[in-house]
């Protein structure tokens, strides 16, 4: 396990434009002026955080899905990011992991945000996902499901030398009314997970005129401000220390006294 070195692209998006936002973000991506291992978009970020999925919705190895597969070739990175895939007749607000080798992998969306009648227009993803990148865990979620610890729980193995994961991803349309929500609990699933959390999110305002001011950011595992959440438009990188990730687990074993518990997919 190696240090990993992750980009996250804070943009505002065109409403419900996917040629628009898929040719906005290829340019920001090429202005990382050195090689990353993640590269991490927000929420729905083809489209907007829109409730006209039958409008933006693609089915999975068309365009968006293409492209994300050519960025992360190109790049050398892994590409996460979530958009609205139609799957047998069902709308999902699918987070896309994409490697520079082809493979795609994907996480629904867990949580729908009813305040917005998401949930009413996509179908509720039933399990969590993680994966292995470079030595490392990573899970990634999307935008509302920061607001469950239990959906976002780290777990040991039974003799406590491996974690669930080493990364927590989340990706957002977060509106700029709830950022001290979004700040406490970014911090928080790094603090109770012992983990690094990433949660980028975007800025501007929507074709429903919300507005989102950003404040995406990056938390070590002692809460600590690896990347102090901005407001402007902007691609952060750093470079995360799997050293120092190790170090601080062993110091701090919290992990070993944590309650057992079952989560049932419903």
């Amino acid at each position: 396990m190696k240090d990993l070195s992750i980009a996250l692209v804070q943009t505002d998006l065109h409403w419900e434009d996917p040629a628009a936002n898929l040719a906005m973000l290829e340019e920001k991506i090429w202005q990382v002026n050195k090689a990353v291992d993640v590269i991490i978009l927000p929420e729905m970020f083809n489209s907007g955080f829109t409730m006209h999925a039958e409008k933006v919705a693609e089915k999975m190895n068309m365009r968006t899905t293409q492209w994300l597969k050519q960025m992360s070739a190109q790049t050398g990175a892994l590409l996460l990011g979530s958009v609205i895939i139609e799957e047998d007749g069902n709308f999902y607000n699918r987070l896309c992991w994409a490697q520079p080798d082809g493979k795609m992998m994907h996480y629904d969306k867990k949580h729908l945000f009813r305040m917005a009648g998401e949930h009413k227009v996509f179908s509720s993803g039933t399990k969590s996902f993680t994966a292995e990148w470079r030595g490392w865990r990573i899970r990634p979620l999307v935008c509302y499901d920061l607001r469950f610890p239990v959906w976002s729980r780290n777990t040991w193995s039974k003799d406590l030398n491996k974690p669930a994961y080493d990364l927590l991803v989340y990706v957002a349309n977060w509106p700029s009314a709830r950022s001290v929500a979004w700040d406490s609990l970014l911090k928080a699933r790094a603090i109770e997970n012992l983990s690094f959390a990433a949660g980028v999110n975007r800025v501007g305002k929507d074709g429903n005129q919300v507005e989102y001011n950003g404040h995406s950011a990056l938390f070590g595992p002692r809460g600590e401000e690896i990347i102090p959440s901005f407001e402007e438009e902007a691609i952060k990188v750093t470079t995360l220390s799997a050293e120092d990730l190790h170090a601080y687990r062993e110091k701090f074993p919290a992990f070993m006294d944590a309650d057992g518990f079952r989560l049932e997919d419903n």
